[in-house]
């Protein structure tokens, strides 16, 4: 289940603080994957239904030093994200065969004070819209043993969500972007849960702005120990940009980075619909915004 928590800024503040990506924001959400992400659903006539609310805030913004950008910006998106999922006995490469796809929306709301030698210069926005659709036509899960589970995804995130190049934010993205995604957990005999997840983006152009954005990586973790039905540890992410952004007239390779971290929870109890809850604060941000986010999730197989 995921949304994108997103920071987009405006053009001209892009000439005066280094951005990663086209207007800073992550193609894809961080903070998805906590407790058992090696695993998923058991194969069920119907499949898995879910949904995912995240906020996002921020108020820094960081330049390519880590230091405090000279503008002042504020953003907050609330994500609701539908998710269904199927697994099914059909194996491949000896895995079980699945297939999901999330459909998000955003409430996102933005304001930016750039100064110039000519005065500040303000823009805001606020909007509800839908955001670009995820579809994970590929899942193989493996089960080495009882305690460990492996899994790998294909996911392709389509251009569906709202878009306008003109406005200070915008759910959309308005390109493709191709992720293939790994995920484990172990659980040892004690109850203690270490669950990772990596992922690489590989952007098309945004054919409206001539604009590319440079592969991204990020590695999302949580560890915890399982008492009784309740997980309670760590968890949190690494965001790291691979290769420069494209783009007429950039220059500098406008890569960005950001490490995540914060309390997390899972409760699960069989026959009933899993829950999880996290909260991380974002630290040691380059060309990008510095915030925090909080996220709930829950899934129910029929």
């Amino acid at each position: 289940m995921f949304t994108r928590p997103t920071t987009a800024l405006l053009a001209l503040c892009l000439s005066s603080s280094a951005m990663a990506v086209e207007n800073g924001s992550p193609t894809t959400p961080n903070g998805v994957y906590d407790f058992g992400a090696g695993f998923t659903p058991p194969p069920t006539p119907t499949g898995t239904f879910g949904l995912r609310t995240a906020f996002y805030s921020a108020n820094r913004l960081k330049d390519g030093d880590g230091h405090k950008a000279p503008v002042d910006f504020s953003i907050d998106v609330l994500s609701i994200g539908a998710f269904y999922g199927r697994m099914t006995e059909h194996e491949l490469f000896g895995a079980r065969y699945g297939f999901a796809a999330v459909m998000p929306f955003f409430s996102m709301s933005a304001s930016l004070d750039v100064p110039t030698p000519f005065g500040t210069l303000s823009r805001d926005a606020r909007v509800f819209r839908q955001a670009d659709a995820q579809l994970i036509p590929l899942i193989l899960q493996w089960t080495p043993a009882p305690n460990l589970g492996i899994n790998a995804q294909l996911q392709i995130q389509a251009p569906t969500g709202d878009y306008d190049k003109d406005r200070l934010v915008s759910p959309g993205l308005n390109h493709w972007t191709f992720s293939p995604i790994l995920n484990a957990t172990w659980i040892s005999p004690t109850g203690l849960e270490l669950s990772s997840s990596f992922e690489v983006d590989i952007n098309t152009r945004n054919h409206a702005t001539d604009y590319r954005n440079g592969v991204e990586y990020r590695h999302e973790f949580a560890v915890g120990q399982h008492v009784g039905p309740w997980t309670l540890g760590i968890g949190g992410y690494y965001y790291r940009q691979l290769s420069d952004d494209e783009a007429p007239n950039l220059t500098g390779g406008n890569r960005a980075r950001v490490l995540a971290v914060g309390p997390a929870i899972g409760w699960f109890k069989p026959g009933m619909p899993p829950v999880w809850l996290h909260a991380y604060k974002e630290f040691d941000a380059v060309n990008r915004a510095e915030g925090y986010t909080v996220a709930l999730r829950f899934a129910h197989s029929f």
